[in-house]
């Protein structure tokens, strides 16, 4: 599929064991680049696996790899931009829906820039019962110590100006798409 800027796509996180696990209604795409795709999405349906769903309460931009373990969301809250980077498969796009394994481990990082490993004892659970094998451990692993790093040394995206910048896109991208659909109405 030949993705652009604007076009809407749909997010799918599923489990190891190939059971979808989250779904995203609506992304938009803010940038194609040849490793990493940005999407931006807000107030969008979050539908989780056993049926319970909310709509997200803030912005958000979201960096997905083609090549890397993880994906970054920066969520643009009232009192800062925060981060949540899930170690994650790399993406892949099957039709208008953007795919990808959640492995569990999560990177928080704080608006003050504080960060904390999440969720270790989920992945030690799933990593018995889905039985990851050694060789997944290892790039699990290696892939959280190098989102660590990109964090410490504030690579992109960890970037404040980068994410309000893709922001700005975002919310133009949205006028422009209401202001299509206003017109089609009249």
């Amino acid at each position: 599929m030949d993705i652009k800027v604007g076009d809407t796509l749909v997010i799918h996180c599923y489990k190891h064991n190939g059971m979808i696990y989250k779904s995203w209604k609506t992304a938009y795409v803010l940038d194609v680049k040849e490793d990493i795709l940005v999407l931006g999405n807000e107030n969008v349906l979050v539908t989780k696996q056993d049926g319970r769903s909310w709509h997200t309460s803030e912005p958000a931009i979201m960096f997905f790899y083609r090549d890397r373990w993880f994906n970054i969301i920066a969520q643009l809250k009232p009192n800062g931009i925060f981060y949540y980077c899930n170690i994650a498969s790399p993406y892949v796009i099957d039709s208008n829906v953007l795919k990808y394994i959640d492995y569990d481990l999560d990177l928080r990082v704080f608006n003050d820039g504080a960060f904390k490993i999440l969720d270790r004892n989920e992945y030690n659970y799933h990593r018995k019962i889905m039985k990851y094998s050694k060789e997944l451990n290892i790039v699990i692993k290696s892939e959280l110590s190098s989102l660590i790093e990109m964090k410490k040394t504030g690579e992109t995206p960890f970037d404040n100006v980068l994410v309000e910048n893709y922001y700005k896109k975002f919310k133009e991208i949205c006028s422009s798409k209401n202001k299509k659909i206003r017109d089609k109405k009249y």
